[in-house]
């Protein structure tokens, strides 16, 4: 899932530097297919819950909840709690915001509200107002006891002690 390339980075950011590079263009031809579309000049209200990828162009005021990738074009206008797999944004977003996997905002993007998620990378112009949580995945450390040679006779012996 996570194959690095050549020049050192990994297959799924090339993947979003392609879609991030597809905001730029009306129609996005990012090899994803995109589930659904909000134009430019459309307004939606209410909740979207889908799978996949879905690019927003236009205003939505409400809930969007994924898995999958969520694309937002420079003129969007969300205002909605977001919940994501992967969000790459140069629009603007007001609410809460949670992407599970990453979030990348390119310029001129505008967050009002919190953020959370464990990746986030942001470009030179963007605005960011409010709060970031990151949160690092728990990896299991185990840690071992510290060994101390105790001697009794001729031969030492190795006993684990207390931490």
């Amino acid at each position: 899932m996570w194959k690095d390339k050549q020049d050192g980075r990994r297959t799924d950011d090339n993947d979003l530097d392609a879609m991030g590079s597809a905001l730029d263009s009306p129609r996005p031809e990012t090899g994803q297919d995109v589930s659904a579309f909000v134009g430019k000049g459309v307004v939606f209200k209410g909740t979207i819950s889908y799978t996949g990828t879905v690019r927003i162009d236009g205003t939505l005021e409400g809930e969007i909840h994924t898995d999958g990738i969520l694309l937002v074009g420079e003129d969007a206008i969300l205002t909605a709690k977001v919940t994501a797999g992967t969000i790459v944004c140069k629009g603007k977003i007001t609410g809460d915001i949670t992407a599970r996997e990453k979030m990348k905002l390119r310029a001129p993007a505008v967050i009002n509200g919190g953020v959370t998620t464990p990746m986030l990378s942001m470009e030179e112009g963007v605005l960011f107002n409010g709060t970031l949580e990151m949160e690092q995945q728990a990896r299991p450390v185990q840690k071992e006891p510290p060994l101390h040679a105790v001697g009794n006779g001729n031969e030492p012996v190795v006993r684990r002690l207390p931490v």
